[in-house]
């Protein structure tokens, strides 16, 4: 029997990948970097923190950065992008046992140089936390962004991803249904029909739009606005989540995360700035907020879900600028997965 955990469950670890100047965050590193250090020391006030850094004068800049830290540990590798949340292992439960599934990585869809990350995952089973975990390849291409669980056997995605002729061209619904029994668990599968946010390059993850927060309960992004162009959309999304039952037949409990007031870069391209990419840590629900009206609001909602974590808000406003967020930018390891003693 295969089982996918769901995210609240107690975890091993998280891993990062730090960015550097030659990386696409080199103009306004500074900033990024001061989010990412929020980020590190808070998750690794939970638990075990793995980063991902270049070399060993990437680590020795990013220790200057942190400090001395026995929860942290660092890993060698490169990468194309820092968002490992596409392109690092998802893990299974297989008979009761964690299981690392290392999918295919195609830079979401061919858009991107995707080499190094796809790559990442045997370059990680060299390091010591990973070494000598099950791992399987599989030849199917997933992002973990791309699919949400809520740790039975149900996963919640999104058509415009999955079935994108750019990552697995010719399989059909059905097809693509069974590769994520087979190696997921999936007895159910949850299809939401949502274009991306603007900005989101990821063609419309479901971690962006819609998350369990428990087996009955969804958060998801939601727009009151008429004036603004996602309004049709997610009224729309919300009449479909409306629709969707649980494996008790019952409906879901759904939770509305408002949108932070539009952000843009520099050429006026509006960024997928959300509330639904939070990360749920040991005893924390880590929250992206952008310095908007509406943090206060999506961190009120999420804490009446999560009544036994504390609830931290998390500056992302600087990591919205490469088309990502908080839970993009990393990836958490279910307890056992993975070897953390020192």
């Amino acid at each position: 029997m295969i089982r996918f955990p769901a995210e609240w469950e107690k975890q091993s670890a998280v891993l990062i990948a730090w960015p550097h100047h030659s990386g696409d965050f080199s103009n306004r590193l500074e900033a990024v970097e001061q989010s990412y250090r929020f980020i590190a020391e808070t998750i690794a006030d939970h638990e075990r923190l793995l980063i991902v850094c270049k070399d060993g004068d990437h680590q020795q800049h990013i220790q200057a950065l942190l400090g001395d830290n026995d929860h942290i540990f660092f890993i060698h590798a490169e990468v194309n992008d820092i968002w490992v949340r596409d392109t690092v292992f998802l893990t299974v439960e297989k008979d009761g046992q964690t299981h690392l599934c290392n999918f295919i990585f195609n830079g979401w869809g061919e858009k991107y140089p995707h080499q190094n990350d796809n790559a990442l995952n045997h370059q990680l089973l060299n390091s010591k936390p990973f070494q000598g975990a099950p791992y399987t390849d599989i030849d199917f291409i997933l992002e973990g962004g791309s699919v949400e669980s809520d740790g039975i056997d149900t996963i919640m995605t999104t058509r415009q991803c999955l079935l994108n002729p750019n990552r697995n061209k010719g399989l059909t619904q059905h097809e693509i249904a069974l590769q994520l029994q087979q190696h997921l668990g999936a007895m159910r599968i949850l299809w939401l029909d949502q274009d991306n946010l603007s900005g989101d390059d990821t063609d419309a993850h479901i971690d962006t739009l819609a998350r369990f927060c428990s087996a009955d309960t969804i958060a998801y992004t939601s727009c009151d606005d008429a004036r603004d162009p996602h309004y049709a959309g997610l009224k729309n999304m919300e009449t479909q989540l409306q629709s969707f039952r649980t494996s008790s037949d019952e409906s879901y409990q759904l939770i509305p995360l408002p949108m932070p007031k539009p952000i843009f870069d520099e050429e006026g391209l509006r960024l997928p700035a959300n509330y639904a990419n939070f990360l749920i840590i040991n005893d924390a629900v880590m929250v992206p907020v952008y310095g908007d009206p509406n943090d206060d609001i999506a961190l009120q909602r999420l804490a009446a879900c999560f009544p036994e974590h504390n609830i931290i808000a998390t500056p992302c406003r600087p990591l919205v600028h490469q088309y990502g967020s908080l839970h993009c930018m990393t990836m958490q390891f279910p307890a056992g997965a993975l070897d953390t003693s020192d």
